[in-house]
């Protein structure tokens, strides 16, 4: 990594975990140039505001999520080619992933700024805007897949029950830094999960049953 790189991702760094631990306004620009160790001209010759540094904040948060989510449910894709157990093997294995965090989640940073949208321009705004639909178009695509091949009893809004899940994994990080009690989080991830196996499992099984028979 070239040193002009490595110094924007070390101030990128540095800032996410402030912005985390104590918000977007709380942070200064001081504060991250001196741990940075860089001068006040260097940060600027990396982001000219601090809006251009929250635009930068996301584009990196966007891409460590995009990562986690592909390794996580391409994972789960070579587990089961079925995408019923796609979604809860996908799910199961995302709450032992957060699980497994030493001190519990950090926190959402795209959370934190839809709290304080009122500190961002429109661009930024657009991109938390954004951001969040695609979270939400990562398990409604899941969804349609699985409503494709198993119909629900009762009608279900895939859109709507995504929100769900992507809710009750965002509500879950809050809870439990609330609550000061980082099991929280899985604990509503697998909640959601399997909420979502006793709306489809039955007709899944009815499916099965019947391929069975026609063999």
């Amino acid at each position: 990594m070239r040193k002009g790189n490595a110094t924007r991702e070390r101030l990128l760094e540095i800032a996410e975990a402030a912005v985390l631990a104590k918000g977007f306004g709380a942070t200064s620009i001081e504060e991250l140039i001196a741990e940075a160790g860089i001068t006040k001209s260097g940060f600027f010759y990396h982001f000219r505001d601090k809006n251009e540094l929250a635009k930068g904040l996301l584009a990196r948060y966007g891409e460590h999520l995009d990562r986690l989510l592909s390794d996580i449910f391409g994972r789960a894709a070579e587990l089961s080619d079925d995408p019923l157990q796609r979604l809860l093997v996908g799910l199961t294995l995302l709450a032992e992933h957060m699980a497994a965090m030493p001190d519990g989640h950090p926190g959402c940073l795209v959370a934190i700024m839809s709290y304080q949208d009122r500190l961002f321009d429109r661009d930024i705004r657009a991109i938390v805007t954004e951001m969040t639909r695609q979270w939400n178009d990562h398990f409604r695509v899941m969804l349609d897949a699985i409503v494709a091949v198993y119909p629900p009893r009762d009608a279900v809004d895939t859109g709507r029950l995504a929100r769900m899940i992507a809710c009750a994994i965002d509500g879950g990080i809050v809870m439990s830094k609330s609550l000061g009690e980082p099991a929280v989080l899985p604990e509503q991830m697998l909640m959601a999960r399997n909420h979502i196996k006793m709306i489809f499992q039955p007709a899944a099984v009815h499916v099965v049953r019947e391929a069975a028979a026609a063999a």
